[in-house]
């Protein structure tokens, strides 16, 4: 065996676990976009009230469902209920 088969053997070896974390992450990410989707779904289950007290509206629900797959519509729906919460506070602010 040559030194140029040796390296070339040993590149490909080397090369296995990195293709197998990327294949692994690729079904992590694909199972972590399933389940917040699932999740998500949940959401439209809830009544509008039950909606409100965690600080969204059946609109925010439309407005987030519309992103890709794999994205989480969760995190849209987190930025969401914090923008409007910050909103209030300054409209309450303003007034006190």
């Amino acid at each position: 065996m040559a030194t140029f088969d040796f390296a070339t053997e040993t590149s490909r070896v080397s090369s296995r676990p990195a293709v197998a974390a990327r294949v692994a992450n690729t079904l992590s990410n694909i199972y972590r976009a399933w389940k917040n989707r699932r999740a998500f779904y949940r959401l439209g289950e809830m009544s509008d009230a039950e909606l409100a007290d965690i600080g969204l509206t059946r609109g925010d629900l439309h407005v987030a469902v519309d992103v890709p797959f794999g994205r989480d519509p969760t995190a849209i729906l987190r930025e969401i209920a914090s923008d409007r919460v910050e909103t209030i506070e300054d409209i309450a602010r303003k007034v006190a």
